[in-house]
């Protein structure tokens, strides 16, 4: 019997003495301690100074500084800017957070046109498994999500942007519900919640385990209800501003006929998503294709500052085994009804609704210190016994409430009611992003940023379930204010002068890239 196969052994084996267990939750400063010596964001080789810009002098990793001192497509060739499409408020992204704000500006009566990488929906939404944020509960409050949210954040989190996430999510939800989202309820017919890491009450609201792709089936449906104008398979490769600090446009790319389209906008909203394609320092992924950090390129070289650029989470049960899974998320909400973090011998290691920092630093631990399982492919990883979850609960559990999880692993012929499953962390969210102020303008006029794109709202760390709640409350929030702008303000020049004073800070500090950022897509064919 091989490693690998002993020590699945020891993880049936042991379930029945494991069932009625406790874990010790950490400590403060134990919880520092873990976090400084094994989270990926504490790894000073990964590291690298942003030589120009808004945040010149700045922290972030080597894949980002190289996005945002990259070539833009249009440095040496530029389009003629006659505008194909004039408009109140151009969208860019076809997500939870731009289909929300797209909803909310037409509401408002402005003329809305939203353009998207590839397909309305296709983005990290539709991947978010485990389930929405919302104080609903009698015994919870806003200012216990807040508390919660700002813990979890390391305290980092911008005050005044939180108090609108937490404050709004009550509202939000019902929203959600009026236009159709189907959440899970009780038998009395009231929202079931249910527990999530690094929080003090149950308040998560779900869709058995998949959330996100039920509150995308609505938004997508009430875009398309509303005949909201877009553009499918058009990136946008460049922003257009007057040259004097306000964004008027930007220039798409017609993926089908390699055509650029000019937009002149009276405003922007950016909901271009994460960045989790991009494989910082060599993490699997459970993002999308098209989450390359498109944003953070186009809106830093036209001005727009960023924050917390240097932090990123890497949710810790991302699957590792079999091969062809490497990086598919395994819901967090399983580990809130029962399921257990294991290593090579069986041992639990760590609490399983500690923060996601947390708990991600505890499973590198025991891989780098010898007690992770090695792959038949070399891979490290440990256990997460998700048939616990069915010994718990009864025969039936997992099949009723993880019908993805069940569907994902048959595919590959393991059986997660018997089996359990190999994980490692996997690189997830992008904690920060462009700087946003409450109605999610940017630092460049007239540009808004909603959803992942955007940073300050989740601090150091984001909470599971933060993220739906957030691409929604931010995605509205910029529609009504975009819209409002809108009305309020005439069409400007289009031009790309926001191009020369970049190229000359580049050159003044001795910058030469050959990266030609945005990305669009990730490059895996000539990976080596």
């Amino acid at each position: 019997m091989t490693e690998f196969e002993l020590s699945k052994q020891r993880v049936a084996e042991g379930r029945e003495s494991r069932k009625a267990a406790e874990m010790p939750r950490l400590s403060a400063d134990e919880k520092e301690a873990l976090l400084h010596r094994y989270h990926p964001d504490k790894k000073k080789e990964a590291y690298a100074t942003i030589r120009i810009g808004p945040n010149q002098g700045q922290q972030t990793v080597h894949e980002v500084v190289r996005l945002l001192e990259g070539e833009s497509p249009l440095t040496s060739k530029a389009p003629d800017l006659n505008p194909a499409h004039q408009v109140d408020v151009l969208i860019i992204g076809g997500g939870g957070a731009g289909s929300s704000a797209a909803l909310m500006a037409q509401a408002a009566g402005a003329k809305v046109l939203m353009a998207t990488k590839l397909r309305l929906g296709d983005s990290n939404t539709v991947m978010a498994e485990g389930g929405m944020q919302v104080a609903v509960s009698p015994e919870d409050s806003p200012v216990r999500h807040f508390v919660d949210s700002l813990k979890g954040g390391q305290m980092a989190n911008d005050r005044t942007l939180l108090k609108a996430l937490v404050s709004e999510g009550p509202e939000v939800a019902k929203w959600l519900i009026d236009m159709g989202v189907l959440f899970d309820r009780e038998e009395d017919g009231n929202l079931s919640i249910r527990s999530g890491g690094g929080s003090s009450l149950p308040r998560l609201l779900r869709c058995k385990d998949y959330t996100g792709l039920e509150l995308m089936r609505v938004l997508k449906d009430a875009v398309l209800n509303e005949e909201i104008q877009l553009l499918e398979f058009s990136p946008v490769i460049e922003f257009l501003t007057d040259g004097e600090g306000t964004c008027t446009g930007a220039v798409l790319k017609d993926l089908d006929t390699d055509k650029l389209i000019v937009v002149q906008a009276k405003t922007v909203i950016a909901a271009t998503g994460g960045i989790g394609r991009l494989h910082i320092q060599g993490f699997p992924t459970s993002n999308h294709y098209g989450a390359t950090g498109d944003g953070l390129a186009m809106s830093y070289r036209a001005g727009a500052a960023l924050t917390f650029q240097d932090t990123f989470q890497y949710h810790p049960t991302g699957s590792v085994f079999p091969e062809a899974m490497a990086g598919l998320l395994v819901t967090e909400a399983i580990r809130s009804v029962g399921a257990q973090l294991l290593n090579v011998k069986g041992e639990r290691f760590i609490y399983e609704l500690e923060t996601r920092d947390a708990v991600a630093s505890a499973v590198i631990r025991e891989c780098q210190e010898g007690r992770g399982v090695e792959t038949p492919a070399g891979r490290k990883g440990v256990w997460l016994d998700m048939p616990l979850v069915d010994v718990l609960h009864g025969a039936g559990t997992l099949a009723e409430h993880f019908p993805n999880m069940v569907k994902q692993f048959s595919r590959y012929d393991i059986d997660i009611s018997k089996d359990p499953v190999l994980i490692y962390p996997t690189l997830h969210y992008q904690n920060g992003g462009v700087k946003i102020d409450v109605d999610s303008e940017s630092t460049l006029k007239n540009l808004f940023v909603a959803g992942e794109a955007s940073g300050g709202i989740h601090g150091r760390n984001r909470l599971m379930g933060n993220s739906l709640l957030d691409i929604v409350v931010y995605g509205r929030r910029a529609g009504k204010a975009a819209a409002k702008r809108a009305s309020e303000v005439d069409f400007k020049p289009l031009t790309l002068s926001h191009l020369d004073p970049f190229q000359a800070a580049k050159k003044a500090a001795g910058v030469v890239s050959e990266t030609v950022s945005p990305i669009l897509f990730p490059d895996y064919v000539n990976k080596g």
